[in-house]
């Protein structure tokens, strides 16, 4: 790695003037510094400038309001997250993804503002809190603006994260009376770290009687996705498995995934289409063959 000055900022403004002033030079903000370190091991990047965020308080902080709903400060590790008592009461989907994370290492240095910042599509965080309805707050010398997670991810590796700003939180909704969620993956391989396929379903429902649904794909798009025709066409339904089947096609239909050397397109749209039909016959609670001919 070449050289680089190391700088601390104690606000989010002190933070956004470093950003601001170094516009000319190659400038990175560090969180937990999982992603950037290898980058930079892989002379991918070369920053002149790292600009820790260590030391802002305002980026700190787990806490639950009943109106107001989850606020999960951008310093907050993924392992913080998934043995949060608040998280875990409250939004026991969003748990048992922190848990599943990558591996123990990341878990345990990786934080989830870092994660929505860096962009990368195959990750876990982003489709979880896209069916949780998140929103994230950005900070600058401008003041701060909210806008929701499924805005501020643009596109492949991209957010709509100016310059000069920095993500301050994020924000989780209250989950209406009768709302549960469901958070899958699908591995290539058990040493994999990285899902090939994630999906997330929040539903509202009595019994298998769907009232409202939320339902995001991940990993196999350029970026996570909300499947709106899926979650119109569950709504108000008696789900079974053959109605679970007829959504998780809806979802396939309505993907466009990429091609790599992890899999190409069309294998990871039968795995979406696997996966998120094996998700919504989870949450309602049946037998996936159930009333399914063969």
């Amino acid at each position: 790695m070449r050289d680089f000055q190391y700088l601390e900022p104690a606000s989010v403004e002190e933070a956004s003037r470093m950003l601001a002033e170094l516009e000319d030079e190659e400038a990175r903000l560090s969180a937990g510094g999982t992603a950037l370190i290898l980058t930079m091991r892989q002379r991918m990047l070369k920053p002149t400038h790292l600009i820790s965020l260590a030391k802002i308080e305002r980026l700190r902080g787990i806490e639950f309001d009943a109106q107001a709903g989850l606020r999960i400060g951008a310093l907050s590790r993924h392992s913080d997250i998934a043995r949060s008592p608040l998280v875990r009461q409250h939004y026991p989907v969003l748990a048992s993804m922190a848990e599943r994370v990558a591996n123990p290492q990341v878990r345990n240095q990786g934080t989830i503002g870092g994660n929505l910042c860096y962009g990368d599509p195959s990750t876990d965080p982003p489709a979880c809190l896209l069916a949780l309805d998140a929103t994230v707050v950005l900070g600058s010398t401008r003041g701060e603006r909210t806008m929701p997670l499924e805005e501020f991810i643009v596109d492949y590796f991209e957010t709509a994260l100016e310059p000069d700003e920095v993500l301050v939180e994020i924000r989780v909704p209250p989950l209406p009376a009768g709302a549960s969620g469901i958070y899958s993956r699908f591995l290539r391989t058990a040493a994999e770290h990285r899902p090939l396929v994630s999906v997330a379903l929040v539903a509202r429902r009595d019994g298998a009687s769907c009232h409202e649904a939320r339902l995001a794909v991940g990993a196999s798009t350029p970026m996570p996705m909300r499947l709106r025709r899926a979650e119109e066409f569950l709504l108000g339904k008696t789900v079974s498995a053959a109605v679970a089947a007829q959504a998780a096609d809806i979802v396939a239909q309505d993907i466009e995934p990429i091609s790599d050397s992890r899999g190409s397109a069309d294998f990871r749209r039968d795995m979406v289409r696997a996966v998120a039909r094996r998700t919504i016959c989870e949450l309602f609670e049946l037998s996936i063959d159930e009333g399914v001919s063969a």
